[in-house]
């Protein structure tokens, strides 16, 4: 019996886990993450393995928007992310060149309550906007932060028309880092700054 659901999407190369969760009158538990169930869903959707060596931590307010963010190779980082405060819309965009679905977009609602959790493997940008009062998530990543490696890509980019659902915080713009709002548009990076 499987401890969570694994769900594809139309963009190949992620994935939404949900755990399946065990409560009763004190409470409840569940795996969020476990070695050997990690690697056999990697295998059966046809992805290379992958080791998780960090572990980050953040904490947002409602309308932050952090991202879209990337790191190139050799420093390529995949990223296993969740929600265990508030929520969260959650995105990765496809940047891998060769991919039918490039400049393709994701999303998914992660939150406390429904504990899933998005795997966004190397070769895409990610970024969230925070929908409730307050929002705290983590995520593991495949390689160490790189300050020489680091990129990122307008959020609101025509092209990727990504839906951010910004009706949800009315009366709140969205918050950014003075990085995130001078990110360049996808179409003006050069091609050494995409995946292959």
């Amino acid at each position: 019996m499987s401890y969570l659901n694994v769900e594809k999407f139309d963009v190949e190369g992620p994935l939404l886990l949900t755990p399946r969760v065990f409560g009763d009158d004190r409470g409840f538990f569940f795996e969020s993450w476990n070695q050997s169930y990690w690697v056999a869903q990697l295998e059966q959707f046809g992805q290379q393995q992958c080791s998780f060596v960090q572990d980050n931590h953040s904490r947002s307010s409602r309308g932050v928007l952090r991202g879209l963010h990337y790191q190139l190779p050799p420093h390529a980082q995949g990223k296993l992310v969740r929600c265990v405060l508030g929520e969260i819309f959650d995105v990765a965009v496809d940047i891998r060149r060769s991919s039918t679905t490039f400049g393709g977009w994701v999303a998914a609602n992660l939150s406390a309550e429904n504990k899933q959790q998005l795997w966004i493997p190397a070769g895409f940008a990610h970024g969230f906007l925070t929908i409730s009062e307050q929002a705290e998530v983590l995520y593991k990543t495949t390689d160490f932060w790189s300050k020489q490696s680091e990129q990122s890509i307008r959020w609101d980019d025509p092209t990727l028309a990504i839906k951010w659902p910004l009706q949800l915080i009315e009366g709140i713009r969205a918050q950014l880092s003075e990085k995130d709002a001078e990110a360049p548009l996808l179409g003006q990076l050069e091609l050494e700054f995409l995946f292959p």
